[in-house]
């Protein structure tokens, strides 16, 4: 691919003609937040953390699945985007039950990274508190539906990355939950390989594995990265 010229954040360089905004600046060490995106998956812009603000535009724009443009001037951090990052990490926070110092993912999650980040001091919004299902089925790993964020990481990995389509969404708006296998309890499934994949990606307490003791063992993210980066080269 041909080289073109944008600027991000008041600075010039020179970026790959095809790339996205987020890969761009993660070339250039431009650290973008984002809960949904996960390297070597198919973005999908569910989290809207990780909008910019471009020239030009009056809306902010996706930065994991909005191509760059010759010349075209993004800004990846300003008063606006903060304001927005702090109101949407709130929203993660109130919708299901977070409460950090009762959850499994207890110093080993990326949404309470995401809040010190982001500098969140409290939840300006009424906590739902959802009652959802807690699916214990599965002989080796658990799926908390309090925890869920619906970033679908699980499931992308485990459709593009294992290829088992265990994972899928049902409903809308504050309805909305994964299901496994057709809305089945994930011990049930078919089609499930316990390949593990879903519960390394999950950046929450969602996805955890009973094999380790109240599911504090860290999780290895970049087990799945160095997976996917090795298919990319044997194909």
């Amino acid at each position: 691919m041909s080289k073109i010229s944008i600027t991000i954040n008041d600075e010039p360089y020179k970026v790959e003609s095809g790339q996205t905004i987020m890969e761009a600046c993660k070339e250039h060490n431009i650290k973008i937040p984002s809960m949904c995106h996960f390297d070597g998956l198919t973005d999908v812009g569910a989290c809207r953390l990780c909008l910019v603000e471009i020239e030009g535009q009056s809306k902010l724009l996706p930065s994991c699945t909005t191509q760059v443009e010759p010349n075209q001037k993004i800004r990846t951090h300003s008063d606006r985007l903060s304001g927005h990052r702090q109101m949407i990490t709130e929203l993660f926070f109130s919708e299901r039950n977070h409460v950090c110092a009762v959850c499994v993912a207890n110093g080993n999650c990326e949404l309470q990274d995401l809040a010190t980040e982001v500098g969140m001091k409290h939840v300006r919004f009424p906590y739902l508190f959802q009652e959802c299902e807690v699916d214990a089925s599965h002989a080796m790993f658990v799926i908390d539906h309090n925890r869920c964020i619906m970033c679908t990481r699980c499931v992308r990995v485990c459709s593009e990355v294992e290829g088992a389509h265990n994972w899928d969404v049902k409903n809308r708006g504050y309805k909305v939950r994964i299901i496994s296998d057709f809305d089945t309890p994930w011990g049930e499934s078919e089609s499930c390989t316990s390949c593990r994949k879903c519960v390394e990606v999950c950046p929450t307490g969602s996805l955890w594995s009973k094999d380790k003791a109240q599911g504090q063992s860290k999780k290895n993210p970049q087990m799945i990265k160095d997976l996917i980066e090795k298919r990319k080269v044997n194909l």
